[in-house]
């Protein structure tokens, strides 16, 4: 069965007509430079992400996708810089994406309680397919099984490419809302012959409620993010509670799993942990999905510029 999947992902790989899928993280503002970049900066102090995603452990060897972010505002600049890096293994490393980008992210400011941030980011990307994992049919003798060397003639294991997005979020006393589009020039990322990455549109909204008033400890944050990759689309929608330093979240992506959440954050340290439940027909076999994340959020001076911080959820 394992040599089954191999040389299913091998078939899948090779089409031209290929849709691809970016990964995804369930905790969305925990990576909030890869949700849009427009969230570059809105910490104002300098920020480090490090996040870690295993997606179906029940099927061996399928996503196992981390990542980890930096950004600060930077006063000479007039805007957020940032900068991220994620790398996704598929089929135990067959298939292994490496992405490095740089952020700039600029507010323009409205009012006191109104701004919109506009962010670009560039992208070196380099994907690579771990041929000596795969297993081929002119591999195959009738009676020793696998044992000539395959043809590998017209196989790229090595593609690299230029890749460029963008995003805006604004930003109310209570309210924020954004828009970020990847991908846009669409790159080559094909082994064999050309295969484009599609562009992925993610719209996302939500409000922070503070319940014992505006210096209140407990908070709710009802949340909704859609995603459109092509053919493939997402909603997930959900609720975030915090109570002093801990924080609880329950999602739903639609038709697929519910998330849950949870985390806590003291002085410049934060970590959250959530576990995607299946509810589709794959329930028995995923084992679902776990990830973590790990934040710092650290101190510095802050001067009075015309720059509004921003009050995305911190998971």
């Amino acid at each position: 069965m394992k040599k089954l999947y191999i040389v299913i992902l091998f078939s899948i790989i090779i089409t031209n007509n290929l849709l691809a899928q970016d990964p995804q993280f369930s905790q969305f503002y925990a990576n909030p430079l890869y949700l849009n970049p427009a969230l570059a900066g809105t910490n104002l102090c300098p920020r480090v992400n490090l996040n870690y995603r295993n997606q179906w452990p029940g099927i061996s060897g399928t996503y196992v996708t981390t990542s980890a972010s930096f950004d600060k505002y930077i006063y000479k600049l007039k805007g957020g810089l940032g900068f991220l890096v994620t790398n996704d293994r598929a089929g135990q490393g067959t298939i292994n994406t490496t992405n490095v980008s740089a952020i700039y992210s600029y507010q323009v400011r409205f009012t006191r309680y109104f701004s919109i941030n506009f962010g670009v980011q560039a992208t070196y990307g380099q994907k690579n397919l771990d041929v000596n994992k795969l297993t081929f049919g002119d591999m195959i003798d009738d009676r020793y099984g696998f044992v000539r060397p395959a043809n590998l003639a017209g196989i790229n294991s090595h593609k690299s490419f230029a890749d460029f997005s963008a995003g805006t979020v604004a930003f109310s006393k209570r309210l924020y809302a954004g828009v970020a589009v990847n991908h846009l020039t669409q790159p080559d990322e094909g082994f064999i012959g050309v295969s484009n990455l599609p562009m992925k549109i993610t719209a996302h909204a939500g409000a922070v409620f503070h319940l014992n008033g505006e210096r209140g400890d407990a908070t709710i944050s009802p949340n909704i993010i859609y995603q459109q990759q092509q053919n493939f689309k997402q909603l997930d929608f959900g609720l975030y509670a915090t109570k002093g330093v801990f924080v609880g979240g329950l999602w739903y992506r639609n038709n697929d799993s519910f998330i849950l959440l949870v985390g806590f954050q003291k002085s410049i340290f934060k970590f959250g942990y959530s576990y995607d439940i299946t509810v589709s027909k794959l329930t028995n076999a995923t084992a679902g999905a776990h990830e973590l994340s790990l934040g710092f959020l650290f101190k510095c001076k802050k001067p009075k510029p015309r720059y509004r911080p921003g009050i995305c959820p911190i998971f």
